[in-house]
């Protein structure tokens, strides 16, 4: 048996009805030029051979006097974790993503192995899905993405192709702790504490120097001033799910042209498509939304350790102009990266913590409502550069379905894929109605930053 760790266990701590803690991608293939009438059906045949689940995939919860362990699960049903599905006519992209927003809603089976795999049919075009959930407590989002891939081939002539949870994944051996292990993590901790403490002074100055910048500059990014928005109110346990591919060299164009990252592009089109979405819901705050996002520190091609940090970016929702809302982005993104430029490590890590664990404690509890750092999560997780294939079929798009938590009712998740950046975009429907127009409203704000760079009329 292996103990979940503390970080596993919160994920399980946290899921409720109407807050489901599970991660899937939704893979969306083209046919081979030779399928037949019967291709999907025979491939579904095919994967129900794989009756033997790899870890973790074979690992179900068992609990201890109060502690969590993962266990084989001896008793393992196939027919429970892969579903074979088709849609209803007309088969569009509507209906896959309407039962993608269905399946998303639902709770995985904890006397189980918590996974499941959904091939779905019937889609136009010649085309057909995988649906793959797994709860976070087993791997994380990116985790879960690179399982995924590695699932898929390069050769689209490769055959047979074991189905994802029949697939062998690299693992670390744990072993329950014993008294000395216990003793050792005691004295690892106590001078870990000691490393953090010595990080607090420049920690303190730079948490105080952003607050005091913050008023004289009311475009500058600081801690608290996220504003009051329905996009962080209570969710119910409904999921309304939308995705869509968009050109990645067109994003490219953009950010050459008005000298910034394509990270910069991304952040200010979801920025002005939030705005159009809330002001279709007379709901945009006079205050600009902040989003929180992952950065890459690294500054080199070494490999080894994390250097990612969690910033706070200006979204400029309060500015109509798009090459104005670009700059604002930029600015507090820029700023950002300076800070955490003249800081270690251990002292990024710790100033994130500080800033956000306050707006944290909103999130899960609710006991500070004016402590909101953040109103939306927007990740963009580097993907695949060469077209995939599995067992013949071209990957066509990959979309990832994150997490929606109480009072932080959307999330956009996004990867590129060879020439395609892929948006997911998850929300409560009940909290944030028809949230499938934030798709219109990114298209809509590329065009309007193409025009602004002089890249169209």
């Amino acid at each position: 048996m292996k103990p979940l760790g503390p970080v596993d266990q919160l994920f399980l701590w946290m899921e409720r009805r109407q807050q489901p803690m599970h991660v899937a991608g939704l893979q969306l293939f083209t046919y081979p030029e030779d399928a037949g009438p019967r291709y999907v059906s025979d491939l579904a045949e095919q994967l129900r051979a794989f009756k033997t689940p790899v870890y973790p995939f074979n690992q179900r919860l068992e609990t201890r006097l109060g502690q969590a362990f993962w266990e084989e699960d001896h008793q393992f049903d196939l027919e429970h974790h892969f579903r074979h599905e088709a849609l209803p006519k007309p088969g569009r992209i509507r209906e896959l993503l309407a039962l993608v927003s269905a399946e998303h809603s639902n709770l995985l089976d904890r006397a189980r192995p918590l996974w499941e795999v959904h091939l779905i049919e019937g889609i136009q075009g010649k085309r057909f899905a995988l649906y793959s959930k797994i709860h976070h407590s087993v791997v994380d989002g990116v985790s879960a993405m690179r399982m995924g891939m590695r699932a898929l081939s390069t050769d689209s002539e490769e055959r047979n192709l074991p189905p994802l949870w029949a697939r062998p994944q690299k693992r670390r051996e744990l072993t329950l702790p014993n008294v000395a292990d216990m003793a050792t993590g005691l004295a690892r901790l106590t001078s870990g504490l000691g490393a953090q403490v010595t990080t607090m002074p420049t920690v303190i100055r730079e948490v105080m120097r952003s607050m005091q910048k913050a008023r004289k500059d009311p475009d500058y990014v600081s801690v608290f001033q996220a504003p009051e928005c329905i996009l962080n109110t209570r969710i119910t346990g409904s999921r309304r799910f939308a995705a869509q591919s968009y050109s990645l060299s067109r994003i490219r164009a953009i950010a050459r042209a008005m000298d910034c990252t394509i990270n910069d592009v991304v952040l200010t089109i979801c920025g002005g498509a939030l705005r159009e979405y809330l002001i279709s819901q007379r709901a945009l705050p006079d205050r600009p939304l902040i989003a929180m996002v992952p950065l890459n520190l690294r500054q080199d091609d070494s490999v080894g350790g994390n250097e990612i940090a969690m910033i706070l970016a200006n979204l400029g929702t309060h500015i109509a102009d798009p090459a104005h809302r670009l700059q604002v982005v930029r600015a507090s993104v820029l700023d950002a990266k300076h800070r955490f430029s003249q800081m270690t490590p251990a002292e990024i890590l710790n100033y994130t913590a500080l800033t956000l664990a306050p707006g944290g404690m909103h999130l899960l509890t609710g006991l500070a409502p004016s402590w909101l750092a953040f109103n939306v999560v927007i990740s963009n997780v580097p993907g695949p550069k060469e077209p995939l294939y599995w067992n013949g079929a071209r990957l066509q798009g990959i979309y990832p379905v994150s997490i929606v938590l109480d009072r932080m009712a959307i999330n956009i998740t996004l990867t590129s894929y060879v020439d395609s950046l892929e948006f997911g975009i998850i929300a409560c429907r009940r909290t944030l109605p028809s949230v499938q127009r934030l798709l219109d409203y990114l298209e809509t704000n590329i065009v309007e930053l193409e025009r602004a760079a002089g890249i169209i009329p």
